[in-house]
């Protein structure tokens, strides 16, 4: 008799995990400043994250009314990614108390993985520098599947690859790409009010809404009981 997969959340990483703007915000600078453009604040670039790094330039560039080929943007990537590379885990960290929540879902006995438009090495990357990599069962970038959020096909490969099942998970979220992956996946949802979106979070509409991350464990527990509800 095989036992049935272990109840597992999903999480988003920029905006979600890890509070990652500074150092996000610091590359597509020094990228803009290369460029002989004006740099951005820091609650400009907060809005650009969650599209993956040839979204962000391209909307950095857009703010300074500037236009490029898809070459010339590439070119740029390449610039970003080794800056970021290098710097990045300088200022970025776990956003408050989610290291708690982690260790009281585990005990519970859930499992964890990371769903992502980074780039898959940048996201381990990461997550090894700030100690948090051996707490998830998968860690799937944007260029992990060929997909990127919000093509369920992600989410669902993501949940596979950790071992879960899409019966059993829940996805934790800050913007429009998790919310709209969890939907297309048939997977429940909670968004997280700290991230990076410009729509705030609630006008998504997830299935519950969190504004500190000591708030999941009772969250994720009160939609796997709703859930279950549904379906038994």
């Amino acid at each position: 008799m095989t036992s049935s997969p272990p109840p597992m959340v999903v999480f988003d990483l920029d905006g979600t995990l890890v509070d990652t703007a500074p150092d996000l915000a610091a590359a597509l600078n020094f990228v803009l400043d290369r460029e002989g453009l004006r740099t951005v604040s820091l609650p400009t670039a907060r809005s650009m994250i969650g599209a993956g790094v040839r979204r962000m330039i391209e909307r950095g560039l857009e703010h300074e009314d500037r236009s490029a080929t898809p070459d010339e943007v590439t070119r740029m990537m390449g610039d970003f990614i080794d800056y970021y590379t290098a710097h990045i885990a300088d200022a970025s960290r776990p956003f408050e108390g989610l290291i708690e929540a982690l260790d009281e879902l585990s005990a519970r006995g859930y499992r964890f993985a990371v769903c992502t438009n980074k780039l898959e090495a940048l996201a381990k990357l990461l997550l090894d520098q700030l100690g948090l990599s051996s707490r998830f069962s998968a860690i799937c970038g944007g260029d992990t599947f060929g997909v990127s959020k919000p093509d369920p096909a992600i989410l669902r490969q993501t949940i596979a690859q950790a071992g879960g099942s899409p019966q059993s998970t829940i996805m934790v979220g800050d913007a429009g790409p998790d919310i709209g992956v969890a939907r297309r996946a048939g997977i429940p949802v909670i968004g997280v009010t700290f991230g990076y979106t410009e729509v705030p979070v609630a006008e998504l509409k997830p299935d519950r809404v969190i504004s500190h991350m000591r708030e999941l464990p009772d969250a994720v527990a009160a939609l796997q009981a709703a859930t279950l509800n549904v379906t038994g």
